[in-house]
């Protein structure tokens, strides 16, 4: 995604600029069945395509306790073919449901969300959101997704290194505070 993302940039300055996923020729994803148009995002692709990525995410979801931004985000731009600037908006849209549904769940049957923290973080990804919306929307789609790609290298990286190297202190003793 890095590379693609920089080489747009530098196609954008010549003037060549091509949407990612859009190699020509037609791609297997085309001959699915049912295919339905999007009128925001300007595609006309099966609906079995977004159901099996979606139902993917959840899976990733409700298992790792992510978003699923990183990976719905990626494959809504290179498999589905949409438009940066319309997949933060879409992504950010269907993650409201997945990540409420997927907290019910957690908080009722395994009772493993510390309400405080979490409200905690709300506020200040409240004050981010706002911060990054606007910042979204000066950037180029070319940028966006060479700073995602940014981002998910770096905590590539930071696993890769906690893997290899061994920690500081293995077993550590503490007192906990009541």
């Amino acid at each position: 995604m890095l590379w693609e993302s920089v080489a747009a940039l530098l196609r954008s300055r010549k003037g060549t600029a091509r949407r990612p996923g859009k190699r020509g020729g037609r791609a297997w994803h085309h001959r699915l069945p049912f295919k339905m148009r999007f009128r925001k995002s300007r595609l006309y692709i099966s609906v079995l395509l977004p159901l099996v990525i979606g139902a993917l995410v959840g899976l990733l979801a409700a298992i790792l306790g992510v978003g699923g931004g990183f990976i719905m985000v990626p494959a809504m731009i290179y498999i589905l073919g949409m438009p940066t600037n319309v997949v933060v908006g879409t992504s950010l849209y269907q993650i409201i449901f997945v990540t409420a549904i997927i907290t019910f769940l957690h908080a009722v049957q395994t009772q493993t969300v510390d309400v405080i923290l979490s409200l905690l973080l709300l506020v200040g990804a409240v004050f981010g959101a706002q911060l990054g919306a606007r910042i979204g929307m000066k950037l180029k789609g070319e940028q966006l997704r060479a700073l995602l790609a940014l981002i998910v290298l770096g905590v590539g990286v930071r696993m890769g290194w906690g893997l290899v190297v061994p920690p500081d202190d293995l077993y550590s003793i503490m007192a906990v505070m009541p």
